[in-house]
């Protein structure tokens, strides 16, 4: 299973510089920009580990922290503290509040996942490319009554052919079984690029015309992406499987 890590920090370059270290791993990201979202984030999605930025806007890292560890169902999530300052007060004031661990900002992303792996155990993010006897069953797999199409972490040309001529596939198959669910799982993607964005508008099309209710499940980050472009900024998203799964009828 992924593991979930959400990052609060108002420093998008901080954000990016997390993102990318944990690009060869196999995690789920949550981006938040102050305490707030924070909170939010950390309530609704429930991550295995938080890094969270000590100076922020709106709500602090002081202060959410204080926050997290007074809820029961928070409280238990490991923390990664950055801070700007290394100063024996600063630090020894979160390592009372329960800090699991702390770094002083700037950092490397090398470093991070070296802290991080003395958390968290942390899997190798699967090959994209992977060589299976069934090709379709790199993209494809069912959940009950439910089929479910994963997206590789970068869209290229020839991968969405592929995806394009399985679907056509499927939902021939989904049709003679009686299914008309199907969910568009882009958790793994981690590259916006025009060619995504054309086969995740031919895959909701095509499944429209079939009469397949379908969903989209994206990271929060890639769903912010997806509304900056027109042809898919009013699509719904939600973060996890079993969050689309809910929303069907």
């Amino acid at each position: 299973m992924s593991s979930k890590i959400l990052t609060v920090d108002d420093s998008k370059t901080i954000r990016m510089i997390v993102k990318k270290a944990f690009k060869s791993y196999d995690c789920i990201l949550f981006e938040a920009e102050n305490g707030v979202e924070g909170l939010a984030s950390a309530a609704k999605d429930k991550p295995g580990l938080i890094i969270l930025d000590i100076t922020m806007p709106v709500m602090d890292g002081i202060e959410m922290l204080g926050k997290l560890k007074s809820e029961s169902d928070l409280q238990d999530i490991p923390v990664i503290m950055l801070t700007a300052e290394s100063g024996k007060d600063n630090v020894m004031q979160i390592v009372k509040m329960g800090v699991n661990d702390y770094m002083v900002k700037p950092f490397k992303g090398e470093q991070l996942i070296e802290r991080v792996g003395k958390i968290l155990k942390l899997a190798p993010a699967k090959a994209a490319e992977e060589e299976i006897d069934d090709p379709s069953k790199k993209y494809f797999s069912v959940d009950g009554n439910i089929q479910i199409l994963v997206l590789p972490k970068k869209i290229e040309r020839q991968t969405s052919v592929q995806v394009e001529g399985h679907l056509k596939n499927k939902i021939k198959e989904m049709a003679t079984s009686g299914m008309n669910k199907l969910i568009l799982d882009l958790l793994k993607v981690t590259e916006t690029n025009v060619t995504l964005i054309k086969l995740i508008i031919f895959v909701i099309q095509y499944c429209q015309k079939s009469k397949i209710h379908i969903r989209v499940v994206s990271s929060p980050a890639l769903s912010d992406e997806l509304k900056e472009f027109a042809e898919t900024s009013e699509i719904a998203t939600s973060h996890s499987i079993e969050d689309a799964k809910a929303t069907f009828k």
